[in-house]
């Protein structure tokens, strides 16, 4: 199994722990994926709901919460550690200069298309930063419109991308339609995001390592996607039922307790489907039924919130505390397969047993040459058979 290199950037193992808000991946997941060797994560959605003062000043909030869950972290690691950022967000532009500041590692942009993240963060005074910048896209088209225009614009362009596939959980980039159509695979999408790629690796004399995500739930899937052309895999929904995940317990336990049928989408107010765990909560929003609500920040860009039958983030923050009746669970497509609470070693040493059997199954023995070369009496330069 290769190791990750994004620029002079190296994860020892090619894992990337997915973002998951509100609340769910903070310093605690993230440590303990990087000091594995991948890269964890820290979600910036909502990160500051947990500070006492979130409601009058959420922006102060969720700065103050996002410093401290990184220093949290680094404390905790030495491992490589990310940010992920939804540019749906109204204070994303704060978050990504804190996340620079705080000198993060990664930063995984999501939810919209970055293109004015140079700029934004040329004008805080932070041309000179080290932290690698990484869209993510559902399609090779998205990937090629921020690539050519920060090439055209800034003359330089992205670090890696991570493409996310259909079977990703959370909010997704495809419509319901898309969803259900089959012929939209995750490997196609790594393949065609590799190929639109490639003149711009040539043009800047750099790799481009494409990431991919989601429905990747054991090593055979994660060697099979690197087969189609991608460098790393990015994990959510695996890392969930793990002791070191910062939700509580019940979230977690809702996981485990999921069947297929279970798994479900919903429409957002964020104005995306998305793909979560059906609960009481789950079944009335989809009968119609609205959860008044007063919005005293609008986090949201794309939430209409005086029209929103209830308030996502309240709902997800509300589940991460373990108030399952009050809220529910974003979750991949194959969360239904997780039976029991593993540590976050234990996840990964599984990810690389499965990868390695896939790997030796797929490999091309090679006959001993010393061997062969005593036989035939002359010098043997290469077989493989």
């Amino acid at each position: 199994m290769n190791n990750l290199k994004i620029g002079n950037l190296t994860a020892k193992l090619p894992i990337v722990q997915g973002g998951m808000g509100v609340a769910i991946s903070l310093s605690g997941l993230a440590a303990a994926v990087a000091n594995e060797g991948g890269i964890g994560v820290i979600s910036a959605v909502g990160i500051g709901m947990t500070e006492p003062d979130y409601l009058k000043n959420f922006r102060e909030a969720n700065i103050r919460a996002l410093r401290k869950e990184i220093r949290k972290a680094r404390k905790l690691s030495n491992g490589v550690i990310g940010i992920n950022i939804m540019l749906a967000l109204t204070d994303y532009e704060d978050l990504i200069i804190t996340s620079i500041e705080e000198k993060i590692d990664v930063i995984f942009m999501g939810a919209g298309l970055p293109l004015k993240i140079p700029s934004i963060i040329e004008h805080a005074g932070l041309k000179n930063h080290n932290t690698k910048l990484v869209p993510k896209v559902s399609s090779a088209k998205a990937a090629k419109i921020i690539f050519q225009y920060w090439a055209n614009k800034f003359h330089f362009i992205p670090d890696a991308v991570v493409v996310e596939g259909p079977l990703a959980g959370g909010h997704l980039g495809f419509t319901k339609a898309d969803l259900s159509d089959n012929s939209i695979t995750l490997a196609s999408l790594v393949e065609e995001t590799v190929s639109v790629l490639r003149p711009f690796e040539e043009q800047f004399g750099k790799k481009i390592p494409v990431i991919a995500g989601g429905g990747i739930s054991s090593g055979k899937n994660m060697f099979d996607i690197i087969q189609s052309g991608a460098q790393a895999v990015k994990l959510g929904t695996l890392f969930v039922p793990t002791y070191e995940c910062d939700a509580s317990p019940e979230f977690k336990e809702s996981y485990i307790n999921s069947k297929k049928e279970d798994i479900v989408i919903i429409d957002s107010p964020v104005g995306l489907p998305g793909r979560v765990i059906k609960n009481d909560f789950v079944e009335q929003i989809m009968l119609g039924k609205t959860k008044p609500f007063k919005c005293p920040w609008r986090c949201l860009t794309t939430c209409n919130f005086t029209d929103a039958p209830f308030c996502i983030a309240q709902a997800l923050f509300n589940s991460a505390q373990g108030k399952m009746s009050e809220g529910f669970v974003f979750a991949g497509a194959k969360a239904y397969m997780a039976n029991k609470m593993r540590h976050v070693s234990e996840v990964i040493d599984c990810l690389i047993s499965e990868y390695n059997v896939e790997f030796q199954k797929a490999n091309i023995p090679t006959v001993n040459l010393s061997v062969l070369q005593s036989i035939c009496n002359q010098p043997i330069l290469s077989i493989a058979v």
